[in-house]
Protein backbone atom coordinates (compact mmCIF):
# COMPACT_ATOMS: atom_id res chain seq x y z
CA UNK A 1 0.00 0.00 0.00
CA UNK A 2 1.56 3.28 -0.92
CA UNK A 3 2.42 5.48 2.04
CA UNK A 4 -0.52 7.98 0.99
CA UNK A 5 -3.01 5.47 1.34
CA UNK A 6 -1.80 4.00 4.29
CA UNK A 7 -2.44 7.51 5.92
CA UNK A 8 -5.58 7.70 4.53
CA UNK A 9 -6.62 3.99 6.10
CA UNK A 10 -5.25 4.89 9.18
CA UNK A 11 -6.79 8.08 9.58
CA UNK A 12 -10.33 6.58 8.97
CA UNK A 13 -9.73 4.11 11.20
CA UNK A 14 -9.39 6.94 13.66
CA UNK A 15 -12.77 7.82 13.26
CA UNK A 16 -12.64 10.26 9.90
CA UNK A 17 -15.36 9.39 7.48
CA UNK A 18 -13.43 11.32 4.67
CA UNK A 19 -9.66 12.02 3.94
CA UNK A 20 -9.13 13.61 0.69
CA UNK A 21 -5.45 15.34 0.17
CA UNK A 22 -4.86 18.72 -1.63
CA UNK A 23 -2.13 20.03 -3.05
CA UNK A 24 -1.25 23.88 -2.12
CA UNK A 25 -2.17 26.33 -4.39
CA UNK A 26 -3.32 29.74 -4.49
CA UNK A 27 -7.32 30.73 -3.98
CA UNK A 28 -9.55 32.53 -5.99
CA UNK A 29 -9.88 35.52 -3.82
CA UNK A 30 -12.48 37.72 -4.96
CA UNK A 31 -15.54 35.31 -4.12
CA UNK A 32 -14.50 36.14 -0.12
CA UNK A 33 -13.89 39.54 -0.56
CA UNK A 34 -16.51 40.49 -2.33
CA UNK A 35 -18.57 38.57 0.24
CA UNK A 36 -16.97 40.46 3.18
CA UNK A 37 -17.05 43.59 0.87
CA UNK A 38 -20.78 43.60 0.97
CA UNK A 39 -21.33 43.43 4.45
CA UNK A 40 -22.43 39.83 4.54
CA UNK A 41 -20.59 38.70 7.85
CA UNK A 42 -22.70 40.74 9.70
CA UNK A 43 -20.54 41.15 12.73
CA UNK A 44 -18.23 38.70 12.84
CA UNK A 45 -15.07 40.87 12.37
CA UNK A 46 -12.76 37.67 13.12
CA UNK A 47 -13.57 37.18 9.16
CA UNK A 48 -12.00 40.45 8.23
CA UNK A 49 -9.18 40.28 10.38
CA UNK A 50 -8.19 36.92 8.71
CA UNK A 51 -8.84 37.26 5.40
CA UNK A 52 -5.22 36.89 4.13
CA UNK A 53 -4.18 33.75 6.04
CA UNK A 54 -7.43 32.18 4.86
CA UNK A 55 -6.74 32.72 1.15
CA UNK A 56 -3.06 31.57 2.04
CA UNK A 57 -2.03 28.79 4.21
CA UNK A 58 1.56 29.87 3.78
CA UNK A 59 0.64 32.73 6.36
CA UNK A 60 -0.61 30.11 8.66
CA UNK A 61 2.09 27.32 8.38
CA UNK A 62 5.12 28.48 6.68
CA UNK A 63 6.14 25.85 4.51
CA UNK A 64 3.25 23.87 4.23
CA UNK A 65 3.15 21.94 0.78
CA UNK A 66 -0.47 19.80 1.13
CA UNK A 67 -4.01 19.65 2.76
CA UNK A 68 -5.42 16.97 4.71
CA UNK A 69 -9.36 17.74 4.70
CA UNK A 70 -11.15 15.35 6.58
CA UNK A 71 -15.08 14.91 7.22
CA UNK A 72 -16.84 13.61 10.25
CA UNK A 73 -20.61 12.67 9.01
CA UNK A 74 -22.90 13.61 11.58
CA UNK A 75 -26.46 12.22 10.29
CA UNK A 76 -28.87 10.78 12.96
CA UNK A 77 -29.98 8.38 9.80
CA UNK A 78 -33.38 10.17 10.35
CA UNK A 79 -35.40 12.04 7.76
CA UNK A 80 -37.64 14.47 9.87
CA UNK A 81 -35.94 16.73 13.02
CA UNK A 82 -37.16 15.98 16.85
CA UNK A 83 -39.96 17.06 18.50
CA UNK A 84 -40.02 20.23 19.73
CA UNK A 85 -38.31 23.49 19.56
CA UNK A 86 -35.90 22.69 16.65
CA UNK A 87 -32.28 22.52 17.99
CA UNK A 88 -29.70 22.01 14.85
CA UNK A 89 -28.77 18.48 14.52
CA UNK A 90 -24.45 18.81 14.77
CA UNK A 91 -25.39 20.30 18.39
CA UNK A 92 -26.96 17.24 19.50
CA UNK A 93 -23.65 16.27 20.44
CA UNK A 94 -20.57 16.96 22.91
CA UNK A 95 -18.98 20.03 21.08
CA UNK A 96 -17.80 18.52 18.19
CA UNK A 97 -14.92 21.10 18.37
CA UNK A 98 -13.64 18.93 21.86
CA UNK A 99 -14.38 15.36 20.60
CA UNK A 100 -12.61 15.91 16.82
CA UNK A 101 -10.01 17.34 18.17
CA UNK A 102 -8.58 14.54 19.96
CA UNK A 103 -8.95 12.37 16.43
CA UNK A 104 -6.67 15.44 14.99
CA UNK A 105 -4.08 14.58 17.64
CA UNK A 106 -4.04 11.08 16.76
CA UNK A 107 -4.14 11.89 13.62
CA UNK A 108 -1.04 13.72 13.54
CA UNK A 109 0.98 11.26 15.59
CA UNK A 110 0.22 9.11 12.42
CA UNK A 111 1.77 11.70 10.41
CA UNK A 112 4.65 11.71 12.45
CA UNK A 113 5.38 8.16 12.21
CA UNK A 114 4.64 7.78 8.84
CA UNK A 115 6.42 10.78 7.41
CA UNK A 116 9.45 11.13 10.15
CA UNK A 117 7.82 14.64 10.76
CA UNK A 118 7.58 16.90 14.34
CA UNK A 119 4.63 18.47 15.65
CA UNK A 120 6.19 21.66 14.38
CA UNK A 121 5.43 20.47 10.83
CA UNK A 122 1.70 20.38 10.85
CA UNK A 123 -1.13 22.24 12.01
CA UNK A 124 -4.86 21.03 12.00
CA UNK A 125 -7.76 23.13 12.68
CA UNK A 126 -11.47 22.16 13.44
CA UNK A 127 -12.92 25.14 11.78
CA UNK A 128 -12.03 27.58 14.37
CA UNK A 129 -9.09 28.64 12.51
CA UNK A 130 -7.99 30.56 9.32
CA UNK A 131 -8.63 28.00 7.04
CA UNK A 132 -11.30 27.71 4.07
CA UNK A 133 -11.99 24.13 4.50
CA UNK A 134 -14.98 24.28 2.35
CA UNK A 135 -13.43 25.57 -0.25
CA UNK A 136 -10.25 23.10 0.17
CA UNK A 137 -12.10 20.50 0.44
CA UNK A 138 -14.18 20.78 -2.88
CA UNK A 139 -10.48 21.36 -4.25
CA UNK A 140 -9.93 17.71 -2.81
CA UNK A 141 -13.30 15.95 -4.10
CA UNK A 142 -14.84 15.46 -0.88
CA UNK A 143 -17.69 17.47 -1.96
CA UNK A 144 -18.73 20.28 -4.23
CA UNK A 145 -20.15 23.96 -3.11
CA UNK A 146 -24.08 23.94 -3.44
CA UNK A 147 -26.35 26.49 -3.75
CA UNK A 148 -26.81 26.71 0.23
CA UNK A 149 -23.02 27.72 0.31
CA UNK A 150 -22.73 24.36 2.55
CA UNK A 151 -20.08 21.60 1.08
CA UNK A 152 -21.92 18.65 -0.66
CA UNK A 153 -20.87 14.99 -0.37
CA UNK A 154 -22.36 12.69 -2.69
CA UNK A 155 -21.73 9.92 -0.29
CA UNK A 156 -22.70 11.76 3.13
CA UNK A 157 -25.29 15.09 1.69
CA UNK A 158 -24.80 17.63 3.47
CA UNK A 159 -24.16 16.14 7.25
CA UNK A 160 -20.12 16.35 7.74
CA UNK A 161 -17.95 18.14 9.84
CA UNK A 162 -14.71 19.67 8.49
CA UNK A 163 -11.69 19.71 9.65
CA UNK A 164 -8.44 20.25 7.85
CA UNK A 165 -4.95 19.62 8.77
CA UNK A 166 -1.99 21.80 6.74
CA UNK A 167 1.27 19.58 6.63
CA UNK A 168 4.71 20.32 5.40
CA UNK A 169 5.03 16.91 3.15
CA UNK A 170 3.88 16.70 -0.14
CA UNK A 171 1.14 14.66 -0.22
CA UNK A 172 -0.28 13.10 -3.74
CA UNK A 173 -3.59 15.67 -4.37
CA UNK A 174 -6.99 14.15 -5.15
CA UNK A 175 -9.12 15.28 -7.95
CA UNK A 176 -12.10 17.46 -7.74
CA UNK A 177 -15.16 16.75 -9.12
CA UNK A 178 -15.73 17.37 -12.24
CA UNK A 179 -18.82 17.80 -14.67
CA UNK A 180 -19.00 17.18 -18.10
CA UNK A 181 -21.52 18.96 -20.53
CA UNK A 182 -20.81 18.95 -23.93
CA UNK A 183 -17.24 17.14 -23.66
CA UNK A 184 -16.07 20.29 -21.64
CA UNK A 185 -15.02 20.11 -17.97
CA UNK A 186 -16.77 23.29 -16.52
CA UNK A 187 -15.05 24.47 -13.27
CA UNK A 188 -15.13 22.33 -10.11
CA UNK A 189 -15.45 25.38 -8.08
CA UNK A 190 -18.40 26.28 -9.71
CA UNK A 191 -21.25 26.98 -7.39
CA UNK A 192 -23.97 24.48 -7.65
CA UNK A 193 -21.77 21.89 -9.70
CA UNK A 194 -23.98 19.07 -9.07
CA UNK A 195 -27.44 20.89 -8.10
CA UNK A 196 -28.76 21.28 -11.27
CA UNK A 197 -32.14 23.63 -11.66
CA UNK A 198 -32.50 22.87 -7.86
CA UNK A 199 -33.29 25.68 -6.13
CA UNK A 200 -34.76 24.07 -3.35
CA UNK A 201 -32.65 24.85 -0.45
CA UNK A 202 -32.84 28.70 -1.23
CA UNK A 203 -36.44 28.62 -2.09
CA UNK A 204 -37.43 26.87 1.71
CA UNK A 205 -35.04 29.37 3.43
CA UNK A 206 -37.19 31.09 5.89
CA UNK A 207 -35.47 34.59 5.67
CA UNK A 208 -34.38 34.33 2.30
CA UNK A 209 -31.18 34.62 2.98
CA UNK A 210 -29.65 33.83 -0.26
CA UNK A 211 -28.64 36.53 -2.47
CA UNK A 212 -27.47 34.26 -5.27
CA UNK A 213 -26.51 30.89 -5.26
CA UNK A 214 -23.74 30.23 -2.78
CA UNK A 215 -24.38 33.89 -1.41
CA UNK A 216 -25.41 33.84 2.12
CA UNK A 217 -26.33 37.05 3.62
CA UNK A 218 -25.84 36.64 7.57
CA UNK A 219 -27.35 39.33 8.15
CA UNK A 220 -30.47 37.63 7.28
CA UNK A 221 -29.11 33.97 8.37
CA UNK A 222 -31.16 32.44 11.18
CA UNK A 223 -28.15 30.80 12.53
CA UNK A 224 -26.30 33.69 12.50
CA UNK A 225 -28.74 35.65 14.59
CA UNK A 226 -29.68 32.24 17.32
CA UNK A 227 -26.22 31.54 17.40
CA UNK A 228 -23.83 35.06 16.65
CA UNK A 229 -25.91 37.70 17.51
CA UNK A 230 -25.30 38.56 20.97
CA UNK A 231 -28.08 41.48 20.62
CA UNK A 232 -31.52 42.11 20.45
CA UNK A 233 -32.63 40.05 17.38
CA UNK A 234 -34.31 42.28 14.31
CA UNK A 235 -38.16 42.13 14.75
CA UNK A 236 -38.16 41.61 11.12
CA UNK A 237 -36.48 38.62 11.38
CA UNK A 238 -38.07 37.02 14.52
CA UNK A 239 -41.40 35.69 13.00
CA UNK A 240 -39.48 33.56 10.37
CA UNK A 241 -37.19 32.42 13.19
CA UNK A 242 -40.35 29.99 13.80
CA UNK A 243 -39.68 27.01 16.95
CA UNK A 244 -35.88 27.30 16.09
CA UNK A 245 -33.66 28.29 19.32
CA UNK A 246 -30.21 27.06 18.38
CA UNK A 247 -29.12 27.58 14.17
CA UNK A 248 -31.20 26.59 11.35
CA UNK A 249 -30.94 23.13 9.10
CA UNK A 250 -33.37 23.94 6.51
CA UNK A 251 -31.03 24.45 3.39
CA UNK A 252 -29.43 21.04 4.68
CA UNK A 253 -32.51 19.39 5.06
CA UNK A 254 -34.29 19.87 1.94
CA UNK A 255 -31.28 18.89 -0.18
CA UNK A 256 -31.91 15.87 -2.70
CA UNK A 257 -28.50 14.72 -2.42
CA UNK A 258 -29.43 13.62 1.38
CA UNK A 259 -31.03 10.74 0.66
CA UNK A 260 -27.82 9.01 -0.09
CA UNK A 261 -26.58 9.91 3.74
CA UNK A 262 -26.22 7.00 5.91
CA UNK A 263 -26.11 6.91 9.76
CA UNK A 264 -22.66 8.43 10.88
CA UNK A 265 -20.51 6.06 12.22
CA UNK A 266 -19.99 8.46 15.12
CA UNK A 267 -16.47 7.95 16.45
CA UNK A 268 -15.53 11.16 17.44
CA UNK A 269 -18.96 12.73 18.31
CA UNK A 270 -20.84 11.99 21.70
CA UNK A 271 -24.23 12.00 21.31
CA UNK A 272 -26.03 14.60 24.24
CA UNK A 273 -29.38 14.74 23.94
CA UNK A 274 -30.58 15.35 26.98
CA UNK A 275 -31.59 18.95 25.69
CA UNK A 276 -33.66 17.79 22.76
CA UNK A 277 -37.04 17.68 22.20
CA UNK A 278 -38.54 19.57 25.55
CA UNK A 279 -41.70 21.58 24.98
CA UNK A 280 -41.42 25.59 25.15
CA UNK A 281 -42.96 25.26 28.63
CA UNK A 282 -40.00 23.39 30.41
CA UNK A 283 -37.44 25.78 28.16
CA UNK A 284 -39.29 29.01 29.84
CA UNK A 285 -38.73 27.56 33.30
CA UNK A 286 -35.34 26.81 33.35
CA UNK A 287 -32.76 28.51 35.51
CA UNK A 288 -28.96 28.80 34.56
CA UNK A 289 -28.15 25.71 36.93
CA UNK A 290 -30.89 23.50 34.71
CA UNK A 291 -29.34 25.17 31.70
CA UNK A 292 -26.04 24.37 32.27
CA UNK A 293 -26.83 20.43 33.37
CA UNK A 294 -28.77 20.02 30.16
CA UNK A 295 -26.44 21.35 27.55
CA UNK A 296 -23.12 20.89 29.54
CA UNK A 297 -20.08 20.61 27.05
CA UNK A 298 -22.67 20.70 23.86
CA UNK A 299 -22.43 23.83 21.23
CA UNK A 300 -25.57 25.62 22.87
CA UNK A 301 -23.40 26.42 25.84
CA UNK A 302 -21.83 29.11 23.41
CA UNK A 303 -25.13 31.36 24.39
CA UNK A 304 -25.25 31.08 27.61
CA UNK A 305 -27.84 31.51 29.76
CA UNK A 306 -29.37 34.95 28.35
CA UNK A 307 -28.97 34.22 24.81
CA UNK A 308 -30.86 30.77 25.47
CA UNK A 309 -33.76 32.65 26.67
CA UNK A 310 -34.46 35.23 24.37
CA UNK A 311 -34.31 32.57 21.53
CA UNK A 312 -37.09 30.89 23.61
CA UNK A 313 -39.27 33.72 24.34
CA UNK A 314 -38.96 34.14 20.82
CA UNK A 315 -40.02 30.83 19.84
CA UNK A 316 -42.76 31.20 22.48
CA UNK A 317 -43.90 34.37 20.62
CA UNK A 318 -44.06 32.23 17.44
CA UNK A 319 -46.17 29.85 19.04
CA UNK A 320 -48.97 32.26 19.88
CA UNK A 321 -49.79 29.62 22.41
CA UNK A 322 -52.23 31.35 25.49
CA UNK A 323 -51.02 29.20 27.92
CA UNK A 324 -47.73 30.01 27.77
CA UNK A 325 -48.79 33.77 28.62
CA UNK A 326 -47.31 33.80 32.44
CA UNK A 327 -44.45 31.98 31.98
CA UNK A 328 -43.51 34.59 29.17
CA UNK A 329 -44.85 37.63 31.66
CA UNK A 330 -42.25 36.57 34.55
CA UNK A 331 -39.51 37.31 32.36
CA UNK A 332 -40.35 40.96 32.07
CA UNK A 333 -39.05 41.53 35.98
CA UNK A 334 -35.68 39.97 34.07
CA UNK A 335 -32.27 41.90 35.04
CA UNK A 336 -30.91 41.39 31.29
CA UNK A 337 -32.03 43.92 29.28
CA UNK A 338 -32.53 41.94 26.00
CA UNK A 339 -34.43 39.32 27.88
CA UNK A 340 -37.18 41.95 29.04
CA UNK A 341 -37.12 43.70 25.52
CA UNK A 342 -38.18 40.11 23.53
CA UNK A 343 -40.31 39.38 26.55
CA UNK A 344 -42.21 42.40 25.29
CA UNK A 345 -42.23 41.01 22.03
CA UNK A 346 -43.84 37.79 23.11
CA UNK A 347 -46.32 38.58 25.27
CA UNK A 348 -47.38 41.02 22.49
CA UNK A 349 -47.98 38.45 20.00
CA UNK A 350 -49.20 35.65 22.73
CA UNK A 351 -52.13 37.99 23.61
CA UNK A 352 -52.03 41.65 22.71
CA UNK A 353 -54.91 41.94 24.85
CA UNK A 354 -53.79 40.78 28.12
CA UNK A 355 -49.88 41.94 27.75
CA UNK A 356 -51.19 45.44 27.44
CA UNK A 357 -51.79 46.16 31.11
CA UNK A 358 -48.43 44.65 32.16
CA UNK A 359 -46.70 46.34 29.07
CA UNK A 360 -48.67 50.02 30.21
CA UNK A 361 -47.26 49.21 34.08
CA UNK A 362 -43.21 48.71 32.20
CA UNK A 363 -43.80 51.88 30.26
CA UNK A 364 -44.02 53.97 33.90
CA UNK A 365 -40.90 52.23 35.37
CA UNK A 366 -39.03 51.00 32.76
CA UNK A 367 -35.83 53.18 32.02
CA UNK A 368 -33.36 51.33 29.75
CA UNK A 369 -33.03 52.55 26.44
CA UNK A 370 -33.18 49.06 24.55
CA UNK A 371 -36.47 47.96 26.62
CA UNK A 372 -37.86 51.09 25.83
CA UNK A 373 -37.20 50.89 22.41
CA UNK A 374 -38.90 47.63 21.96
CA UNK A 375 -41.89 49.51 23.78
CA UNK A 376 -42.41 52.08 21.70
CA UNK A 377 -42.50 49.76 18.51
CA UNK A 378 -46.01 48.55 20.08
CA UNK A 379 -47.21 52.17 20.48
Amino acid sequence: MQQAELLRSRLKEIGFDEVRFAQLEELEPSTLKSWLSQGYHADMHWMENSVDKRLNPELVLPGVKSLILLGVNYSHGETHEAAGPRIARYARHVDYHDTIKPGLEKAGKVIEELYTLTSNDYRYYVDTGPVLERAWAAKAGLGFIGKNAMLISRQFGNWLLLSAILVRVELPADQPIKKIIKQDLKKSSEIGLLCGKCTRCMDACPTGAFSGPGVLDSRLCVSYHTIENKGVIPKNIRTQIGDRIFGCDTCLEVCPWNRFATKGRKLLLTVREEGVGLSLEAYLQFDETVFKERFKKTPLMRLKFNRFIRNVLIAAGNAKNKELFSLVAVWLNHENNIIRAHAIDALSKINPLEAKPYLEKLRMIERDPLVRAELETLS
